[in-house]
């Protein structure tokens, strides 16, 4: 019998990763501010800045170990003849662990433990970061819709 599954959680797996890589690309580095523990240790000076910058550099060797374990399942599922190949079902579930990414790490790290911001120099940082919750929640739907939309021979 076909499954879909396997392919569904490379997707899922790749697209976190991903989403963790675009996450610490754009705002970490290139904007300069969400970086790791910067709610707890705002990089206002040399050495705090390598702290934050350290944990940065975890945080992407763990979104590459994680894009790393979503490639191998999927090169798995994709030489398995009980997975139907789909790349509308793999761009999905890809979509949708990109929004599982930012729901699960905003929610933790924004909201619960304070951790960091997605922009702690705003006016507002709550409202980045409900904007951020906002993107994952949208991303998984997309997702999900877009997996859903294939048709079951």
């Amino acid at each position: 019998m076909a499954t879909r599954k396997p392919l569904v959680a490379a997707g899922i797996l790749m697209g976190a990763g991903m989403g963790g890589f675009v996450d610490g690309i754009v705002f970490h580095q290139i904007l300069q501010f969400h970086n790791m523990v910067s709610g707890w240790l705002p990089p206002s000076n040399l050495v705090d800045a390598k702290v934050n910058m350290f944990w940065d550099g975890v945080f992407h060797a763990a979104v590459w170990v994680m894009t790393a374990i979503g490639l191998w399942m999927l090169w798995n599922a994709g030489r398995r003849p009980d997975v139907p190949w789909s790349g509308r079902t793999f761009l999905g579930a890809w979509i949708a662990g990109w929004g599982i990414f930012n729901t699960v790490e905003g929610l933790i790290d924004h909201l619960i433990l304070g951790i960091h911001h997605v922009n702690e120099y705003a006016p507002n940082p709550l409202a980045w970061d409900l904007a951020f919750q906002a993107s994952g929640i949208v991303l998984i739907v997309l997702g999900w819709l877009l997996a859903r939309s294939v048709r079951t021979a």
